[in-house]
C-alpha cells in the first residue's frame, strides 16, 4: 500500500465516519436500556421532567437515569432545557421509541445489538475453528423475538396477514386446523385461537422455554404447543394452513423443514411464510437500508445456530431467490412473493 497516495481528505472523512458508527453503536445500546427500563415509555407520558421526576415516575434508581439522559440528550433523542433541568421526548421521536407506537417502535430492534453482543467472543471462536454458537447462549432472545413477533405479526395479523390468504378470514371463521412451525412465544397462534373459537390452532418449537412461555399465554382449549423438531414434523395432509414467521432461516435443515411442512398441507392449503427481505447476491443488497444489521443478526445468530448443530448455516440473508428455490425443491410450485407496509424486514411468502 502507498502511504503516499492516500487522499487525506478520504481518510478524513472515513475516520469521521467511523466515530459517527461508534456514536450510534453505543446509542443502539442506550435505546435498548431505554426500551427494557420503560423509560422512553415514561418519558412520552410524563412529559417535561427532571432526572429525579423521571427515575421516580419509571421506579428506577435516579443516578443511572440521570447518566442514561446524558447519552439521549447529547446523542439528539431527547431534549434538554439548561435552565429548568427538565428533559423532553419530542413525540416525533416516541413515535419511533415508545410501546405505544407498535408496530413501528423501533427501540424492539435495538435490543439485538447487546444481545449479539453478549455471544461475541463464542462467534469469534467460531471464525477460527468453525461450529457454532448454540441457542442456549442467546439468554434473552426468546423474548426479543416475541417482542418483534408483536411488532410484525401479532401487531398486523387482522389488517394485513390474514388477508394476504385469498379467502383465510372466512375459513378460520368456520373453522380450519393451522399449524405455526417455530412458533417461538406462541403469540400469534394466541392471538388467532381467541379470534377464530371454531379454528384449532397448533404450534411446534424445540425450546422448551419458548414452549413453556406460550402455553403459559394461552387462554383458550382450541390451541395446543409442542415441543418437536421441526425437521422431522410427521403430519400428513393435516393443515389447511401451515405458518411460520420468521423460523426458517435458522433451522439446522430448513430443506428437510419445508419438506416436512410440505407433507403436512391439505390438498389446496396454503403455507404462509414471513421470512428476511433480502437477495441472495451481496450486490444485490447495497440498497437495502436495513442490510449492514440484517447480515450482523446472520453472521452473530441465524447463522451461527444453524451450525451449532451441524447445519446448513442457510442464515438470515438467504435471499428470495434462494427462497423460492427450496420452496420449489421442497414441491411447493404455486408461489408468490408479498410485501406489507409495517413490516420493512421481511418478505411474504405464500406457497401452494
Amino acid at each position: 500500500m502507498c502511504i503516499a497516495c492516500i487522499d487525506p481528505k478520504a481518510t478524513d472523512a472515513f475516520a469521521e465516519r467511523l466515530v459517527g458508527m461508534l456514536n450510534q453503536g453505543a446509542l443502539c445500546l442506550m435505546i435498548s436500556v431505554g426500551h427494557r427500563t420503560g423509560l422512553f415509555d415514561a418519558m412520552a407520558d410524563l412529559g417535561p421532567a427532571d432526572s429525579e421526576g423521571l427515575a421516580s415516575h419509571a421506579g428506577l434508581n435516579e443516578r443511572y437515569v440521570r447518566e442514561w439522559l446524558g447519552a439521549m440528550v447529547t446523542g439528539g433523542l431527547c431534549t434538554l432545557d439548561p435552565k429548568t433541568g427538565e428533559y423532553t421526548l419530542p413525540p416525533a421521536h416516541a413515535a419511533s421509541l415508545t410501546r405505544a407506537a407498535n408496530p413501528a417502535n423501533l427501540a424492539v430492534t435495538a435490543q439485538f445489538i447487546p444481545q449479539l453482543g453478549a455471544v461475541e467472543d463464542g462467534i469469534v471462536e467460531s471464525f477460527r475453528s468453525g461450529g457454532g454458537v448454540p441457542y442456549e447462549e442467546f439468554k434473552n432472545f426468546h423474548k426479543i423475538m416475541a417482542d418483534e413477533s408483536d411488532q410484525s405479526v401479532v401487531s398486523g395479523l387482522e389488517e394485513h396477514v390474514i388477508p394476504l390468504v385469498p379467502g383465510l378470514r372466512e375459513a378460520l371463521e368456520e373453522g380450519i386446523a393451522v399449524l405455526d412451525v417455530g412458533c417461538g412465544s406462541g403469540r400469534a397462534m394466541n392471538q388467532l385461537a381467541r379470534r377464530f373459537p371454531m379454528s384449532r390452532f397448533t404450534g411446534y418449537d424445540l425450546s422448551q422455554e419458548a414452549v413453556t412461555r406460550a402455553r403459559s399465554e394461552a387462554t383458550t382449549d382450541n390451541v395446543t404447543f409442542a415441543v418437536k423438531d421441526v425437521a422431522a414434523i410427521d403430519d400428513i395432509a393435516q393443515f389447511e394452513l401451515v405458518t411460520a414467521f420468521d423460523a426458517i432461516h435458522d433451522q439446522a435443515h430448513p430443506d428437510r423443514v419445508l419438506a416436512a411442512i410440505r407433507r403436512a398441507v391439505k390438498p389446496g392449503g396454503t403455507f404462509l411464510m414471513q421470512d428476511i427481505q433480502g437477495r441472495t447476491a451481496h450486490h444485490d443488497n447495497i440498497g437495502n437500508p436495513l442490510a449492514p444489521l440484517l447480515y450482523t443478526i446472520s453472521t452473530m445468530h441465524c447463522m451461527t445456530v444453524s451450525l451449532a448443530q451441524g447445519g446448513m448455516g442457510l442464515g438470515a440473508m438467504w435471499g428470495r431467490e434462494k427462497a423460492e428455490e427450496m420452496l420449489r425443491e421442497a414441491g411447493f410450485q404455486d408461489i408468490a412473493v408479498r410485501e406489507l407496509s409495517h413490516d420493512i424486514m421481511n418478505y411474504w411468502y405464500l406457497a401452494a
